[in-house]
């Protein structure tokens, strides 16, 4: 399917009603209500705090791929992509059919419903659920290890969100998608199960250098059997980790939203029409590895206490009235020469100081400072 054809589905297909950062429950209940009798929607269990947690399956075909999304629960942006895959899977019209006959689907929307609600990463315990494969001491946990059995996928899709700090290898290029074909051992053999997560990833990174060149990355594959792909890859189920990503002055995630929807599309679309062995698995060897590059602003040239130097400014997602909002935070006072900011702001050695004029200082919190006499507001567009 061409890139421009993908576009349109997603025109078409993507659903009005969810947008921005904050995806809960309460949200994605009506749309799963309307969903039309192809999907089989049901409660697969629990959370901490008694929420349901759902699963969708759709299709009829041989190769089985389960999806789980919000296991931390304020990274939303694979949610949203996966409502508009499921608009477009109801639209007959899609040219998706071959997806649904020769593939099955099971999804789950939102696997921490609590940390949604919450807009945190753990969940009510204070558990991160993505370092609890082996202890399965949480129900969310449990909840997925029993789809896993039960289904007994052929792929796995581990869908994730990633802060605006990292770059597609050490440069200023932000990495917008990431993803990661995990170890499955101490020695992170690159074995033929990995191959194939490899040779998917390596199909989606192609489509997404015509969008994004330069800006998808790979993260290290550094063993941890307690991390939930570690732990399925050793199952020999390849996994596919997916991290929805920063675009310029896309701090709604929705220019990524899309990203990841053609990611979706591309690689269902080729596992369904391709039989996947891992022979062209070199292709995910060249894409760079994250490093971590960026702050969201950056003050160039600053005077802090009579020395010029640079100030670096990090966003903090704060949930406010059912809104994520960003607040900025000074994280670095320093020359940052081997950092880039998603905004900078050129100081010309005039001093900079907080909002009520006084010294700037390493964890202040504010919306503006004030440089050369003028205040400067530091918030996302």
């Amino acid at each position: 399917m061409h890139l421009e054809d993908i576009k349109s589905l997603f025109e078409k297909h993507k659903e009005k009603s969810l947008s921005h950062r904050y995806i809960t429950n309460a949200h994605i209940e009506p749309l799963l209500e309307k969903l039309p009798d192809i999907f089989q929607v049901e409660i697969i269990g629990k959370s901490v705090l008694n929420h349901p947690i759902y699963g969708v399956k759709i299709g009829s075909g041989k190769t089985r791929i389960l999806m789980w999304s919000q296991m931390h629960g304020n990274e939303s942006t694979t949610t949203k992509a996966l409502f508009d895959l499921f608009n477009s899977f109801s639209d007959r019209t899609s040219g998706l059919e071959s997806i649904i006959e020769r593939c099955t689907l099971y999804i789950i929307p939102i696997l921490n419903p609590d940390g949604a609600l919450a807009y945190t990463r753990i969940n009510a315990n204070e558990v991160d659920l993505n370092r609890d494969a082996q202890d399965l001491s949480q129900p969310e946990s449990v909840v997925l290890q029993n789809i896993f059995n039960s289904f007994k996928p052929d792929f796995c899709y581990n869908l994730h969100g990633q802060r605006t700090i990292f770059s597609a290898g050490t440069t200023n290029h932000v990495a917008t998608v990431s993803f990661l074909s995990p170890a499955q051992d101490e020695a992170c053999t690159i074995t033929p199960n990995r191959k194939k997560a490899m040779e998917v990833i390596g199909v989606m990174n192609k489509a997404l250098q015509e969008l994004i060149p330069n800006q998808v990355g790979v993260y290290d594959d550094a063993f941890n059997i307690n991390c939930v792909g570690d732990t399925f890859q050793s199952k020999n189920v390849p996994t596919i980790l997916f991290e929805a990503g920063h675009y310029k002055d896309d701090y709604a995630r929705e220019i990524t939203r899309e990203l990841i929807y053609t990611s979706y599309i591309t690689s269902l679309n080729y596992i369904a029409n391709h039989n996947v062995t891992g022979d062209n698995f070199e292709l995910y060897l060249k894409i760079p590895e994250n490093d971590k590059c960026f702050l969201d602003v950056i003050i160039r040239n600053a005077l802090v206490d009579d020395k010029v130097v640079d100030v670096g400014i990090q966003f903090q997602e704060v949930l406010n009235h059912n809104k994520v909002e960003f607040l900025p935070k000074i994280v670095k006072i320093e020359k940052l020469d081997n950092f880039f900011g998603h905004r900078e702001i050129d100081a010309n050695g005039y001093a900079v100081l907080d909002a009520n004029g006084e010294l700037l200082k390493i964890d202040y919190e504010n919306v503006c400072v004030i440089l050369n006499n003028e205040k400067i507001l530091l918030l996302s567009k």
